[in-house]
């Protein structure tokens, strides 16, 4: 799905996004809500500007992931981070950024626009002032976990920004408790 956004980039280098979750949602310039997606949950993708947040409803609520410019967050992506997160099973996280010629750019940029607008669970944003201006998420299953990927190009700098992202949406395991255990001889 293609969204062309008339408002101006909100971020202006990969340095300044924020890696945040649990950030209650923000108002998007583009939103996608996918339908569950092999029987899992809901999930709505949200194009911040050059930025992005995905809400998946876990049950007890939602849970978010924000890669944005925000204020008072320190600017700055993980290179990877699996902290563990209430009401889900596993969470993963990784980016990379890549600073690539004017031509590697452009050519980068236009294959993910158009990989992404043609994805069946995909949103992109396209923004004024530069064909390569876009933003992109894609989300799909994978068993019981939910992967989506981001991509975030900035022209000005040459930077695009790859993050990719795994959750398994489940309740976590809890370890049995003394009232819960139960020994061969009760089975």
């Amino acid at each position: 799905m293609l969204q062309t956004i008339t408002e101006p980039f909100v971020d202006t280098r990969a340095a300044d996004l924020s890696w945040v979750l649990g950030h209650p949602p923000i108002t998007p310039l583009a939103a996608r809500a996918v339908a569950p997606i092999g029987g899992g949950p809901r999930v709505e993708l949200r194009i911040l500007g050059a930025s992005h947040q995905v809400l998946v409803e876990t049950g007890p609520g939602w849970f978010t992931e924000t890669v944005a410019c925000l204020p008072g967050s320190d600017g700055g992506l993980p290179a990877h981070a699996a902290p563990v997160v209430d009401h889900v099973r596993r969470y993963d996280f990784a980016s990379t950024v890549r600073l690539l010629s004017p031509a590697a750019f452009a050519a980068q940029a236009q294959k993910t626009a158009r990989a992404v607008a043609a994805h069946p669970h995909g949103l992109l944003a396209t923004f004024p002032g530069s064909p390569d201006a876009i933003t992109g998420l894609i989300v799909r299953a994978d068993g019981h976990a939910l992967l989506w990927r981001s991509w975030h190009a900035y022209p000005q700098t040459g930077e695009l920004v790859t993050t990719t992202t795994s959750l398994d949406p489940r309740r976590p395991r809890t370890a049995p408790t003394p009232e819960t255990e139960t020994s061969g001889d009760d089975l």
